[in-house]
């Protein structure tokens, strides 16, 4: 399978950092992409956030799988030298700074496109090219809240809140990863490369496409899509019940001993239902603190409504349907130990370390990326030198 992967043999130049932009290489690297992760002499930002694992943290390590990293100062002109050559030769040039900055390099598309007519070239940026904001610095929560994201998940105040994670970042890198994949079939097909725009705030727009429009449509009073669903506090936690349909409403209303309501005209339509959502859960909700999570689990399901206790991630990895079908691979990663993978949908299964699990350490391949453009041992030494490049220390890993 390893030497049937769609995109072995494409030479892919990678200079993004964070979470978006590795996240679209990762992808291209884990379909058989050489990808070569031009890395900062301190790291990539992306291998800080977090808990530290020497020179990686959990999100880098997720999100830099099957590449290679050289660590160049890019603030040198051999390193300009070499970026520009690889860039001459790569399928692929991703980039992650704000506008203009690779122009400061001689890097920009229309330097690239000048000596590699036919390169794809994809830029990762908060708010665009272009527009006033397009200079702006931005992090996943701040496009979570200027994009409406923030308020579709309120607490019980209706305060609007972060989901606590990066989901407008690893959609972005998803985005990412389609619009390489389809400029590659158009190469393939056609000979021509292209320039693609990729924001974070044009990211999080697609990835809520359904909701903006039922807020346009609906005049920003936008209506549950079904009731009664939701989180319901138990005895003992929490969990998410979903009565999509009449029959799952009607088995709801028995398993909670509240048969009245099947047939109470606040309550008997689904329509009626959503309008008087508020009511009907302040009911619901009454009954649910009066047994655990357990109980009510198995009678739903013995009923066929859909519900699930809310787990935390420790309980997913834990889960019996989750080992049933080996969701999630546990991988020897040095510096880290063993680390979880789930597997990505479309890969082969993980089946051990190997190169698609590993995320290099900075500058691990600085010397063998050299030697492939043609650089001798002297001039590599010179570089080491000079601080154009480094190697990752051993002596210090090993202390770690």
């Amino acid at each position: 399978m390893d030497e049937q992967r769609a995109f072995s043999g494409i030479k892919v130049l990678d200079f993004t950092q964070g979470i978006a932009g590795p996240h679209s290489t990762m992808l291209l690297a884990q379909h058989g992409a050489d990808v070569i992760k031009i890395d900062p002499l301190g790291g990539d930002w992306g291998r800080s956030m977090g808990a530290l694992y020497g020179d990686h943290c959990a999100h880098s390590i997720a999100f830099n799988r099957g590449k290679r990293s050289i660590a160049l100062d890019m603030k040198q002109p051999e390193a300009l030298e070499i970026t520009r050559k690889m860039a001459a030769e790569c399928d692929v040039l991703v980039e992650a700074f704000r506008p203009g900055v690779m122009a400061k390099f001689g890097l920009s598309y229309a330097d690239v496109k000048k000596v590699n007519p036919n390169v794809i070239y994809l830029s990762v940026t908060g708010f665009g090219q272009e527009g006033p904001n397009n200079g702006l610095p931005v992090t996943d929560a701040i496009i979570q809240a200027y994009s409406g994201f923030m308020t579709i998940n309120r607490d019980s105040q209706g305060i609007p809140n972060r989901v606590n994670m990066i989901p407008i970042d690893v959609a972005t890198g998803l985005y990412a990863f389609q619009g390489l994949s389809t400029a590659l079939m158009r190469k393939f097909r056609y000979g021509t490369g292209c320039y693609i725009d990729n924001s974070l705030m044009q990211s999080a727009a697609a990835f809520q496409a359904a909701k903006i429009a039922e807020y346009y449509l609906e005049d920003g009073e936008v209506a549950p899509l079904y009731a009664p669903v939701g989180t319901m506090k138990t005895a003992n936690g929490y969990m998410n019940v979903t009565a999509m349909r009449d029959h799952h409403y009607e088995a709801l209303c028995d398993i909670l001993g509240l048969p009245e309501l099947k047939t109470d005209p606040r309550f008997n339509s689904r329509e009626i239902r959503i309008k008087n959502e508020k009511e009907l859960m302040a009911l619901i909700r009454a009954e649910f603190v009066k047994q655990p999570s357990e109980h009510w689990a198995k009678l739903l399901t013995d009923a066929g409504v859909m519900n699930s206790i809310v787990q935390d991630h420790g309980d997913f990895m834990n889960h019996e349907h989750t080992k049933a079908v080996e969701a999630v691979a546990y991988v020897e990663h040095d510096g880290a130990g063993i680390v979880p993978m789930p597997h990505i949908p479309g890969l082969p299964r993980i089946e051990g370390p190997s190169p698609m699990t590993h995320a290099p350490h900075v500058g691990e391949h600085s010397v063998e990326i050299l030697k492939e453009w043609g650089y001798g041992d002297d001039a590599i030494a010179d570089m080491l030198a000079k601080k154009v490049t480094l190697v990752p220390n051993p002596s210090a890993e090993a202390a770690e």
